[in-house]
C-alpha cells in the first residue's frame, strides 16, 4: 500500500512543482505558487520518507535539525540580503547534491555502470564547483571579498585548465571507476574550479552569476536523480536548471552582454584614471530641504531605486515619501531596471515589502518613453544602470547595456553617499550634467528629511 503511494506523492508533488512556476511568472498568482511550492515539497519529503529501504530514521532526524539550525537564521535575513540568502541555499543545495555523489561512488564503485558513473561524475563536479562558486559569490555580496573583479595574466588559460582537467579526470573514472585514488583530486580540482569561475568577475555581473549557479546547482540535482533513479528529483533538478538558465539568458539580454563575456570579460575592472578624473569634474549638489521644494512643484516623479536604497534599507521611507507626493497630487512612478540590485527582481521585492502598488512599477522598456515628461527622475543609489555613457561611449565596459533613460527628465537627482563608482567600478557621466543635483547622504536619511520638509510646507 505505502510502495503504491509514494509515485502518487511523487506525482502530485512534481505537478505541484510546475504549476508554483506557472504562477511564480506573475504578479497576481505569486503567492499561489509559493503556497503551491511549498505544499509540492511537503508532498516530496513525505513520499521519500515513506520509502521502504530507510532502515533507520535517527540519522535522517539529525539532518532535520542541523537543517533547521541553518534554515531559521537564513529565513530572519533581512530582505535587503535577498541575494546573499540565495547565494547560500544555492550552496548548500549543490553540496548536499556532491556529497551524495561521493557517497554513492564509494558505495558503488567499481561495480557502476557507465551511464550511473557519467551521471554521477556530473552530479559531482558541478555540485561541488557550484559549492565554491555560491560562497564566493555570497563573499562578494555580502563585501566580505572584494567585489571588484580580480584577474591576472593568463587567467583565462588557467582557469580553463583546470576545468579541462577535472572534466578530463571525471571522464577517466567514467572509464574505469575502479580508479577509486583519482577521485579525490576529481573533487578537488571541481571546488578549485569553483572559486577560480567567481575571482574575476565583478558585483555587476553577479545577478547573472547567481542565476546561473541556480541553474548548476538544478542540473546537479537532477543528475542525483539518475544516480538514485529518483524521477522526482530528476524532474525538480531539470525544472530548476532549465528555469535558472532561461533566466541568465534574460539578465543577458538586458545587459547585452554574452555568458562569454560574463564568465571571462571581468566587467566592472576599475579604471584608475577614469575614478581620478571623476573625482576632479564638479558636480552640483543640493540639500534634502532644495529637494523638497522641487519635488513639492512637480507634476511627474520617476524614482528609480537601486541597491543604495537597498542597502540604506529607505524602502519604507520611500513608500512614505510616495504617500506624500501622491497626496500632494504629484504624479509618482518606479522605474525597474532588471538587473538593479544585486540579483533579478530585487527591486521588485523590496518595493512590494513596503506596499508600494505594484501597478506603480514600469519596466525599462516602457518607462523610459516618459522620462522626457519627467519633471524629476529620483535616483536612489542606481548607479550603472543610469549611466548615458552606455549609450554612446564605445571605451566603455557598459557600452550597448539598455539604461534607464533618466538624463531626459527635466531635472535629475540622486541620492549618493559619495562619487565613489557603483559595482561597475566606473565613472558616471550622468552625475556632471547641467541638469543633474546630487544629494548626498544616506538614502533612508535624505528620503527622511525631504518628507519631513514635504509634511511641513503641505503639498500643492
Amino acid at each position: 500500500m505505502i510502495e503504491q503511494a509514494i509515485p502518487l506523492l511523487y506525482l502530485a508533488a512534481a505537478a505541484s512543482f510546475i504549476l508554483a512556476l506557472k504562477w511564480l511568472s506573475a504578479v497576481p498568482t505569486a503567492r499561489r505558487g509559493v503556497i503551491v511550492g511549498i505544499a509540492g515539497m511537503a508532498l516530496a519529503v513525505g513520499g521519500t520518507l515513506l520509502r521502504p529501504e530507510i532502515v533507520s530514521y535517527r540519522w535522517i532526524g539529525a539532518a532535520f535539525v542541523v537543517g533547521t539550525v541553518i534554515g531559521i537564521p537564513m529565513a530572519l535575513m533581512p530582505m535587503t540580503a535577498v541575494p546573499q540568502r540565495t547565494a547560500l541555499s544555492h550552496a548548500f543545495g549543490a553540496l548536499a547534491a556532491a556529497l551524495v555523489g561521493t557517497a554513492e561512488f564509494y558505495l558503488q564503485a567499481p561495480r557502476i555502470d557507465r551511464v550511473t558513473m557519467g551521471a554521477l561524475a556530473l552530479e559531482v563536479l558541478l555540485g561541488f564547483l557550484t559549492f565554491t562558486a555560491s560562497l564566493m559569490a555570497f563573499g562578494k555580496l555580502q563585501e566580505i571579498l572584494p567585489t571588484r573583479p580580480i584577474t591576472w595574466r593568463f587567467q583565462n588559460v588557467v582557469n580553463l585548465s583546470f576545468l579541462g582537467l577535472a572534466v578530463g579526470s571525471g571522464a577517466y573514472l567514467v572509464a574505469r571507476p575502479e580508479a577509486a585514488w583519482l577521485f579525490p583530486a576529481f573533487a578537488g580540482l571541481a571546488l578549485l574550479f569553483g572559486v577560480l569561475l567567481i575571482v574575476p568577475i565583478g558585483g555587476a555581473d553577479m545577478p547573472t552569476v547567481i542565476s546561473l549557479l541556480n541553474s548548476y546547482a538544478g542540473l546537479a540535482a537532477a543528475a542525483m536523480g539518475f544516480v538514485l533513479d529518483n524521477k522526482l528529483l530528476i524532474v525538480a533538478g531539470a525544472l530548476d536548471g532549465s528555469s535558472g538558465f532561461i533566466l541568465s539568458v534574460i539578465m543577458c539580454r538586458a545587459m547585452n552582454r554574452s555568458f562569454t563575456n560574463v564568465l571571462f570579460g571581468a566587467f566592472g575592472q576599475v579604471a584608475g584614471g577614469d575614478r581620478d578624473a571623476g573625482e576632479r569634474r564638479p558636480v552640483r549638489s543640493a540639500t534634502p530641504e532644495e529637494a523638497a521644494g522641487i519635488l513639492q512643484a512637480a507634476g511627474l516623479v520617476i524614482v528609480v531605486p537601486g541597491y543604495g536604497m537597498a542597502v540604506a534599507q529607505a524602502q519604507h521611507k520611500v513608500r512614505e515619501l510616495y504617500d506624500v507626493l501622491t497626496k500632494a497630487g504629484v504624479e509618482v512612478k518606479f522605474a525597474i531596471h532588471p538587473v538593479a540590485g544585486r540579483m533579478p527582481g530585487h527591486m521588485n521585492v523590496l518595493l512590494a515589502e513596503a506596499d508600494i502598488p505594484y501597478d506603480r512599477l514600469v519596466e525599462m522598456e516602457d518607462v523610459n518613453s516618459e522620462f522626457p515628461r519627467a519633471d524629476v527622475a529620483l535616483i536612489l543609489g542606481a548607479n550603472d544602470v543610469t549611466n548615458p555613457a552606455a549609450r554612446h561611449d564605445r571605451t566603455s565596459p557598459i557600452f550597448g547595456m539598455p539604461i534607464l533613460d533618466v538624463d531626459k527628465a527635466r531635472t535629475v537627482m540622486v541620492v549618493k553617499r559619495s562619487m565613489s563608482p557603483g559595482f561597475a567600478g566606473i565613472e558616471n557621466e550622468l552625475y556632471h550634467l547641467d541638469r543633474t543635483l546630487m544629494v548626498f547622504g544616506d538614502a533612508k536619511a535624505v528620503v527622511g528629511s525631504i518628507i519631513r520638509e514635504l509634511s511641513g510646507t503641505g503639498g500643492h
